[in-house]
């Protein structure tokens, strides 16, 4: 069985979350979905919650405890501190990785722990920059024959254009992984598209989109890689 896994920006926690109760109700177990927003939950409250909590307990420890509500991936969300990134709230297979398998601190950040994921460098550290700047990350462990599912349904609930952003950061002077500019996209090199990463390495490997044309609308809304076994 092939695994890939799914990533996806959100400009708010709502339609993230609305995505979340959507993929559950179509049957992927909330394990295999994972959660990261700098928005919390909606509520003021959160937030100052955690901002005092990460005055108090120094970047990258674990902070919280439950936060969320109702059923699901949504019951198990808690407030964690990433470097780099800031107070969040977060649930989910990831939150294992920025965890530090137990160690409570998110020593490798939120783009070390999605490369581990199977995200290539230059997108891992967009979603980074995402979250930092106040949106929330949906990623999902899938079998490819569900992939395309999966995908109409982050796309349907309003997943952003990675690259269309990453460019407006950068004109904010956000570097990332590259200062090159690609010609296939516009953007930053460090987003690769399907032709640059087979004229690389010509073949699949770790950290490279599967889609046939990276360029369309949905695969630039949202990421599908190979997940590592």
């Amino acid at each position: 069985m092939t695994m890939r896994t799914l990533a996806a920006m959100f400009e708010s926690y709502d339609a993230a979350a609305t995505a979340v109760t959507k993929l559950e109700a179509t049957g992927v177990p909330h394990s295999d979905i994972s959660l990261v927003s700098n928005k919390g939950n909606g509520e003021s409250e959160t937030r100052a919650t955690a901002d005092h909590a990460v005055s108090g307990a120094g970047t990258g420890a674990t902070i919280g405890t439950l936060v969320g509500g109702g059923a699901g991936l949504l019951a198990g969300l808690g407030l964690m501190a990433i470097p780099g990134v800031g107070p969040v709230v977060a649930a989910g297979w990831l939150v294992a990785t920025l965890t530090g398998a137990g160690v409570g601190a998110a020593a490798g950040g939120l783009a070390g722990s999605l490369t581990d994921a199977g995200v290539s460098d230059g997108d891992a550290h967009a979603y980074a920059e995402g979250v930092r700047r106040g949106g929330t990350l949906l990623t999902v462990r899938v079998d490819e024959a569900r992939s395309d599912d999966v995908e109409r349904i982050l796309v349907g609930h309003g997943a952003l254009d990675l690259d269309e952003r990453a460019a407006d950061w950068q004109r904010d002077g956000w570097a990332g992984e590259s200062n090159t500019v690609s010609s296939d996209t516009g953007t930053s090199a460090g987003f690769e598209t399907q032709a640059s990463a087979t004229d690389r390495a010509g073949e699949i490997d770790k950290g490279t989109l599967i889609r046939s044309d990276a360029r369309r609308p949905s695969a630039r809304r949202v990421r599908i890689y190979d997940h590592p076994v």
